[in-house]
């Protein structure tokens, strides 16, 4: 949801600024702004500058540490580390690891959470759409003790997930709510609000009573780097922390609540976590491909159809120490007033693949959550997310095989002709191309 893009974009963008205001010497006239630095870009692992490089490879070792059951991994759980899920092609990136979510609909149509029975029926497993594709037991301190999860038949509302891309998300973190609240408002007035994004306030878990709009997550159910990973923790690995300190079941469980612990310098391991996401440079551009005549027409094609309406490519973080996340982060100067290019909105948008699950909170937020007052809470915005995704970012997309929130598309043409919905016509649009403007729109995503 953005700009133009990429190095080489970016540097024929500045030599066009230099060439109208004068001398380079010369500087920006008089009462202008300076323009946002960009951000740093690469697939290297290295800092961005939110970190030193030792503190930034120290928190990368957590990122890509396999937990064991000493550790408090599950009783339910898919995965023994962040680096499972997260890359490609380097850790912190996308993932093909598809999660399993499931669900019904109730007597008045609406979504309801699905309830699995573990253990011979002895438990049954209930506020959350996830079903863990990997379980501790039976093993030999348990035998006899069948936790496993198996999607019951009553479950009819299927659907599977790719995991996110967490490249650049210190950026996306540091976006202002009145810049989504800004892009918002625009599609929605412009064309009778035929593409009409949707700001969800949900739960900064670490600052109990606030909320903020978010953007992490397909549903986007998180607004904080690590509420986030709190969340993923728990229900990706099975390691409670202070944050969500509720197992899913206590059936095999020895390790005592939560798991996870301060270390010696104060530190939980969710905190590293989210300070190597913080830390992680936004996926980069192929320069060589994004040089080529074919991306370069794409890249106005792109704009003619209108898929940058909600592939917004550029966006502006806000200024280094705006405090965010409930009062819990301020945006250091590594982040602060930096030009990024995502090529996304970060909104909700209803685009005809939608898999009908609505967020369960206490699988996200915990069960407590609805004992906490939270600010601008919207029962019904939230009843909404059943059909709608958050816009995928289109930065680093050329690393996807597999594309959608489903993984189900396997070529940019396939991805772009399933958008219907809030789509339908930027889909039509594309469509009446000729071939060759169709394939210059597929070079230039191949340049993200």
């Amino acid at each position: 949801m953005n700009t133009l893009i990429g190095v080489a974009a970016f540097a024929l963008s500045l030599i066009a600024t230099a060439c109208s205001a004068g001398p380079p010497t010369s500087g920006p006239p008089t009462g202008y702004p300076k323009p946002a630095p960009p951000a740093p870009t690469g697939f290297d692992n290295a800092s961005n500058g939110v970190a030193d490089d030792a503190t930034h490879q120290a928190d990368q070792s957590k990122f890509e540490e396999f937990e064991a059951i000493d550790d408090g991994l599950g009783p339910l759980f898919n995965a023994q580390s962040c680096r499972e899920c997260h890359q490609n092609p380097v850790s912190g990136g996308i993932s093909q690891v598809l999660e399993l979510r499931v669900g019904h609909k109730g007597p008045d149509g609406t979504f309801q959470n699905p309830e699995i029975p573990i253990n011979g029926g002895s438990v049954i497993i209930k506020g959350r759409s996830l079903v863990n594709q990997r379980a501790i037991c039976p093993n030999a301190a348990f035998p006899t003790t069948d936790i496993q999860e198996r999607v019951p038949e009553s479950e009819n509302i299927r659907a599977f997930r790719v995991s996110v891309n967490l490249l650049g998300d210190g950026f996306v973190e540091a976006v202002d709510d009145s810049t989504l609240i800004e892009i918002s408002r625009k599609q929605c007035h412009k064309d009778h609000g035929k593409i009409c994004g949707l700001v969800l306030y949900v739960p900064i878990l670490e600052s109990p009573g606030a909320t903020r709009a978010g953007r992490f997550g397909w549903k986007n159910q998180h607004a904080s780097l690590l509420s986030f990973s709190a969340d993923a923790y728990v229900n990706e690995m099975g390691i409670t922390n202070a944050l969500i300190a509720d197992e899913v079941t206590e059936l095999c469980n020895t390790v005592s609540q939560p798991n996870n612990k301060p270390e010696a310098d104060g530190l939980a391991d969710i905190d590293h976590f989210a300070r190597f996401v913080r830390a992680t440079k936004a996926p980069a551009r192929d320069v060589r491909q994004a040089a080529t005549a074919a991306a370069r027409k794409g890249e106005t094609l792109f704009t003619t159809v209108g898929c940058d309406i909600c592939h917004v490519p550029t966006m502006t973080t806000a200024a280094a120490g705006t405090v965010v996340n409930g009062g819990k982060f301020a945006i250091p100067e590594a982040l602060g007033n930096k030009t990024f290019h995502p090529y996304s909105d970060f909104l909700l948008h209803d685009v005809g693949t939608g898999d009908g699950i609505v967020i369960a909170q206490a699988e996200h937020y915990g069960r407590h959550m609805q004992q906490i007052k939270w600010k601008d809470i919207s029962p019904e915005s939230w009843r909404s997310t059943a059909n709608r995704m958050r816009t995928a970012p289109l930065w680093g997309v050329r690393t996807h095989p597999m594309l959608m929130h489903d993984g189900a598309s396997m070529t940019f043409r396939e991805a772009i002709l399933r958008h219907r919905g809030e789509g339908r016509e930027v889909t039509e649009r594309f469509e009446r191309l000729s071939q060759a403007d169709q394939q210059a729109i597929v070079e230039f995503l191949k340049s993200l």
